[in-house]
């Protein structure tokens, strides 16, 4: 049987609780049954090594650096994971490539990208999922230190400023989750744990999400929000003769994708077991020939906005222009959804069926099209 890989980032804010969070999670998750392995920060080991901003030519040859040293050690723990003979292995990254991001401005990001030849959807999305631990100069400043890392040099103030761009950096990725000081950091790390457990699907892969009509967002606005990207989908619904909703999806923006089989089998109207695999274009594309026929491809622009450390994921369809749909996955059904008023909620629909993708790709079918 061959192994089940999954590659995870711990990233955020300075002084956020990763070195605590590693060691945590060498032990919990050992027990659960994974080959753990850490990919260590890279640039700790490069400062720490006399390889730093202000030592190199320039800020992008610095960057340049990072991001090449940082692709070629997970390329090595990739490597060293698939030889090994563990069921579950769990790589856990300590800070991911487009952490990079965030240090970086815009043209000197793209030409980092050019340089390396490759684009920002490869370079976020090849993680499995991304946990953000929002520094203690937000909302536990009184915890902020420099003392326990000789490479981290910001002020509380700048602490704060860099954990709101490596947010907005990782934006964009399809499981991006932002665990917050609202409780002590006992109750932090514990909530990270429970994220992180409910995303590998122990015990069973759980997803709770509520779902939400609003008005037809102003696109200028999102578009212009540091905190906000697009990003282009394509999702078709396949023949599934046990009754499980079965999809296939292509995600990305501008020409570069990456590609999903989800398996969805509905619990209540809130909850429901979802199992998702990560694709080649060659597999994805195989799958397409067994689509079903009674309902059409879906296409939308989403949107992901990330606000007050939550995740939504906003939906606008090509076939509606006074609405579109907004999503929230949840720790806990329980939890309160806070939106911002730039974006108006006419109704909550999580259990309302029709306004499922697949729902709507049978109407778009019968209507005929777009």
């Amino acid at each position: 049987m061959e192994s089940k890989i999954i590659k995870i980032v711990i990233t955020g804010g300075p002084c956020g609780g990763k070195s605590t969070a590693m060691s945590r999670m060498q032990s919990y998750f050992t027990e659960l049954g994974y080959r753990v392995l850490f990919v260590p920060e890279t640039a700790t080991e490069l400062i720490k090594g006399g390889v730093a901003p202000w030592t190199c030519g320039s800020n992008i040859q610095y960057q340049t650096c990072q991001i090449m040293l940082q692709m070629e050690k997970e390329k090595i723990f990739e490597m060293a994971a698939r030889s090994m003979k563990d069921d579950k292995i769990l790589i856990v990254c300590d800070r991911g490539a487009i952490d990079n991001k965030a240090y970086m401005a815009p043209d000197e990001f793209a030409e980092v990208l050019r340089t390396l030849n490759t684009n920002e959807v490869e370079l976020r999305d090849t993680y499995d999922a991304v946990f953000h631990l929002v520094t203690a100069a937000k909302g536990a400043s009184e915890f902020y230190t420099t003392s326990n890392n000789s490479a981290r040099t910001e002020t509380p103030e700048q602490a704060a400023l860099v954990d709101d761009r490596i947010i907005s950096a990782w934006t964009g990725h399809p499981h991006l989750r932002v665990i917050d000081n609202s409780e002590d950091f006992e109750g932090k790390m514990k909530n990270l744990l429970h994220e992180i457990t409910g995303f590998l699907g122990e015990p069973e892969p759980y997803e709770t999400e509520r779902k939400f009509l609003i008005e037809y967002p102003d696109i200028a606005l999102l578009r212009s929000l540091d905190n906000c990207q697009r990003v282009e989908i394509i999702q078709t619904y396949l023949n599934s003769p046990d009754g499980d909703e079965v999809r296939v999806r292509q995600r990305g923006v501008g020409g570069s994708y990456i590609y999903f089989k989800t398996i969805k089998r509905r619990i209540s109207g809130l909850k429901c077991v979802e199992i998702e695999d990560r694709l080649s274009k060659d597999e994805y594309l195989s799958m397409l020939m067994n689509a079903d026929t009674s309902k059409r491809q879906i296409r939308k622009d989403r949107y992901c906005l990330t606000y007050k450390n939550q995740y939504f994921e906003i939906d606008v369809y090509p076939f509606w222009k006074d609405k579109a749909i907004a999503e929230i996955e949840l720790s806990n059904e329980n939890d309160e959804v806070v939106f911002p008023d730039y974006i108006k909620v006419i109704k909550e629909v999580t259990e309302d069926l029709s306004y499922k993708n697949s729902s709507l790709a049978r109407l778009v079918a019968e209507d005929g099209g777009y």
